[in-house]
């Protein structure tokens, strides 16, 4: 197989159309870091039907669609193309229509990929085996990544299989067996799953049978239950009439109990009545005397209190006035040391500024002297410069001179050496060009094997044409033998199931009648609505439902005319025989008019299952019954079997002709083999005759090559060395030409030594000033610090005056108000004396009030008591009635 065309559209860095041609020979991709060179491999794995994002370097498959960028907006699909050389018809037969092949692998956002071949969409299964048919794929080793050669060494021999089955061109035969290793596992599984449910309904059928033999038990033994239960229930009733009479005379005599019992609770309930009467006043007249008791002691605790916070409220003056007194002496003392600080500092600053005027000529002549020295040293800094450029141009001159001169006398060595050297190699090419004869040789090896590749590709197309033909003879046989194994697996499955229904339900039970019965087809519903129940009952006597030898009788009535007996249509059974000989079969038509002229037992039916009785009794069609539908089912059994028949003889012989068509093609498909075998061996000579030749040609043509450069080169460097003859003159010229080096060196030196003696003087003189600067400036802080201090003392001062003023007044009123308080405590006395002499008369009331009290609530627990007791007592008489009643 052989790419020749890769074609990305949005995939990841891809986001325009872009395709990449694969010319025959070696194709590269060449470019810095993080151009997308890994993204073209990426694309390879995927369009051959990667479905790993690992393996493309992403968190979801969705990530392989270009997400945008700072100028792109992001795309919603992703696709790739890969162009096929299908020329030799390798590819599998379904995909091997055309010479070239366009796989094409797209993905939409949040919906997943197709794959298309040629337009057509396929499975990812078929893209997958075409590639590894063709020994490769998104998983081949072919496609080396960053450190796999590393693996592959270090691998285990297991490991290395994968590699050497796509050398061997195998890699395609195990995917196909993995695939139907898959398909045999998923037919075992239902298998499986079948049997399973053969086994659950097997089971179920058990399980039936014995619910049926319950129930037949239990139609037994519910007869002799019901007879126990009404003799159970008749010596229950005579024995309840007995109870009756006693309790109808025992309620008399409670009725009379209850009568007493309730008046004596009324007698109670009067006498509670007046107790409570009798209390309420004396409650009230209590609850007064406590009130006027509880209101004097409030005012006592409050008169006390009262007195207790007039002394705190002294004490409180008494250390208020105290605090303030030192607060006053405080603010006194502030105001005298501002007065001193003040006085200070306005000598301090009259002093200070004497000083600043007696220093201002002499900092303005050391401000004139450092200008005038700063002045000196920019022109001696200016002419000490223009020395010292002059002498490093000197010194650059002289050096450049030197070195040009000695480049130039090394190059003309070196061009020299180069070309002897050249001559050398024109000589020894000359001779290898006359000495080469070999490439008409291999030019006619090489037609020979293309004669030979032709020959065999004519054999390989024919033998193609064979197995084409087969395998269409092949294809067109299957359909027909895979619908008849079809048929005849659907008539089997049918003729199981019948089979397990007719004679899986029989186990372990009574055989019904209607399992020996042979009804001719179409007659299965008559006999179903004719004898309905009676087919479920056995043959067997020993079943509770049977049929008994037949009664015989001479005189039978005769059916009416036009009715046919139904016998003549069911056999199997003698037992049933005299049944079915008074049952007619009609047409619906006459099933009414007939019915008049039947003889008690008999009964007339029609094909579809009307009924009509001898009593009166008529039924019309309905559902056909178990028996009869059993009935049908084992005609329809008889009928498959004969058909199963015929188509396994069918089956049969389609199969031997697909198994003759199929030896042809594989004996086709050998042959084809064989003769693309032939055809590839013939491919790789003309490989080998051409790689051979075009060695020897690209041997020659490298040879003439050589000899066209080495020609060029001679030219070239004799032209180099009668460049650098001349460069070596004009070195020499300008070297004499450059000036004395140490005129430059002295006068330079001068100049320097210049300089510094007039920096000395510049720094001196800047020295001076800096003092007289200095000086100044320590001055000019110390005034504005005088300044920020006066007033800060003279704001200190002007708060010690308002607060003195302040706590003057604050004292003024402290004493004040001491006085009063001290002048209030004789009052408290007096008061205290009255509320104590009320509440010693109120408490003599409340006790006298409360003793009342007591007494006359003595006298109602009493009478509640007694209460209570004729309530029980009621209670109880009634509770036995109740009972009595009850019974």
């Amino acid at each position: 197989m052989k790419f020749s065309r890769l074609r990305l559209h949005g995939f990841k860095s891809f986001s325009d159309l872009t395709e990449l041609h694969l010319e025959p020979g070696l194709t590269g991709v060449v470019g810095p870091n993080g151009c997308g060179k890994s993204n073209l491999v990426e694309a390879l794995r995927w369009v051959m039907g990667e479905s790993s994002y690992k393996a493309m370097r992403a968190s979801g498959m969705d990530d392989v669609i270009f997400n945008g960028s700072g100028s792109r907006p992001a795309r919603n699909s992703a696709e790739v193309t890969l162009v096929l050389d299908n020329s030799d018809r390798t590819a599998p037969a379904a995909l091997n229509t055309a010479d070239v092949l366009e796989v094409t692998r797209r993905i939409e956002r949040e919906e997943g990929s197709i794959y298309r071949v040629n337009g057509k969409e396929v499975r990812a299964r078929d893209v997958q085996l075409l590639f590894a048919d063709a020994s490769t794929g998104a998983h081949s080793p072919a496609l080396v990544r960053q450190g796999q050669i590393g693996e592959l060494i270090a691998a285990k021999p297991q490991q290395r299989r994968a590699l050497l089955e796509e050398a061997a061109g195998i890699s395609g035969l195990h995917s196909r067996r993995h695939e139907a290793e898959l398909r045999l596992k998923g037919a075992e599984q239902n298998l499986e799953r079948v049997e399973d449910v053969i086994n659950q309904v097997t089971q179920q059928l058990e399980q039936l049978k014995r619910q049926a033999r319950l129930a037949t038990r239990y139609r037994g033994l519910s007869g002799e239950i019901r007879k126990a239960e009404a003799t159970l229930f008749h010596i229950r009733w005579i024995a309840a009439r007995a109870a009756e009479a006693e309790t109808e005379a025992e309620q008399g005599r409670l009725v009379n109990q209850m009568a007493e019992a309730q008046h004596t609770e009324l007698e109670a309930q009067k006498a509670v009545m007046l107790a409570d009467q009798a209390v309420q006043p004396l409650r009230d007249r209590e609850a007064a005397a406590g009130a006027a008791l509880q209101r004097l002691t409030i005012l006592a605790e409050q008169l006390a209190e009262e007195a207790r916070r007039a002394q705190a409220r002294r004490a409180e003056l008494t250390q208020r006035i105290e605090q303030t007194n030192a607060d006053l002496a405080r603010e006194r003392a502030l105001l005298a040391e501002s007065d001193e600080a003040l006085a200070a500092a306005a000598a301090e600053r009259a002093r200070l500024e004497a000083e600043a005027a007696g220093e201002q000529a002499a900092f303005a002549a050391a401000r004139q002297a450092a200008d005038e020295a700063q002045n000196a040293v920019r022109a001696a800094e200016a002419e000490a410069r223009i020395a010292a450029d002059l002498e490093a141009q000197v010194r650059a001159r002289r050096a450049q001179a030197r070195r040009a001169a000695e480049d130039a006398a090394s190059r003309i060595a070196r061009l020299k050496q180069q070309i002897d050297e050249v001559l050398r190699d024109a000589d020894a090419v000359a001779r290898q060009l006359a000495a080469d004869d070999g490439v008409s040789a291999r030019r006619l090896a090489l037609e020979a094997a293309q004669a030979v590749s032709a020959e065999a590709e004519q054999a390989a197309v024919a033998a193609e044409d064979a197995t084409r033909e087969a395998q269409a003879a092949l294809d067109a046989a299957r359909p027909r033998l895979q619908e008849v194994e079809t048929a005849l697996s659907r008539l089997e499955a049918e003729a199981q199931t019948l089979n397990r229904i007719l004679n899986g339900g029989a186990k372990g039970l009574w055989a019904a009648i209607a399992d020996e019965l042979r009804v001719e087809a179409g007659y299965e519903t008559a006999l179903g609505a004719a004898l309905g129940d009676d087919l479920e009952a056995s043959s067997d006597a020993g079943a509770p439902l049977h049929w008994t030898g037949p009664i015989v009788a001479q005189d039978d009535p005769v059916l009416p005319a036009g009715a046919r007996p139904l016998s003549a249509h069911v056999s199997g059974s003698p037992l049933l025989r005299r049944r079915l000989d008074q049952i007619g079969l009609v047409d619906r038509a006459d099933g009414a008019r007939l019915q008049a002229e039947l003889r008690p037992g008999q009964r007339l039916v029609s094909r579809d299952g009307d009924l009509w009785r001898w009593d009166g009794f008529v039924a019309r069609a309905e559902a056909p019954t178990a028996a009869a539908q059993r009935m049908a089912q084992r005609n329809r059994l008889a009928e498959l079997d004969a058909e199963i028949v015929d188509r396994r003889a069918a089956r049969n012989a389609l199969k031997a002709d697909a198994a003759a068509l199929g030896e042809a093609l594989e004996q086709a498909r050998r042959a084809e083999r064989d003769r693309r075998d032939a055809w590839r061996l013939a491919q790789r000579e003309i490989g080998v005759a051409q790689s051979a030749l075009d060695e020897a040609t690209r041997a020659v043509s490298e040879l003439a090559a050589r000899q066209s450069a080495l020609e060029e080169a001679r030219v070239r460097l004799g032209h180099s060395l009668a460049e650098a003859e001349a460069a070596a003159a004009d070195a020499r010229r300008a070297l004499d030409e450059a000036g004395d080096e140490n005129e430059a060196s002295a006068l330079s030196q001068a100049k320097r030594t210049h300089l510094e003696e007039a920096r000395a003087r510049a720094d001196e003189a800047r020295l001076r000033l800096g003092q007289f600067e200095t000086a100044a400036q320590l001055r000019l802080g110390r005034l504005n610090q005088i300044a920020t201090d006066t007033a800060n003392w003279t704001r200190r001062r002007q708060a010690a005056q308002a607060q003195a003023e302040t706590l003057d007044k604050r004292l003024a009123d402290l004493s004040l108000e001491l006085d009063q308080m001290n002048a209030a405590p004789a009052g408290y006395e007096e008061r205290r004396a009255a509320l104590d002499a009320e509440i010693a008369l109120a408490r003599a009331g409340h006790a006298e009030a409360s003793d009342a009290l007591a007494e006359a609530q003595a006298r109602f627990r009493e009478a509640d008591k007694a209460q209570r007791l004729a309530h029980e007592a009621l209670a109880g008489v009634r509770e036995n009635l109740a009972r009595v009643e009850e019974r």
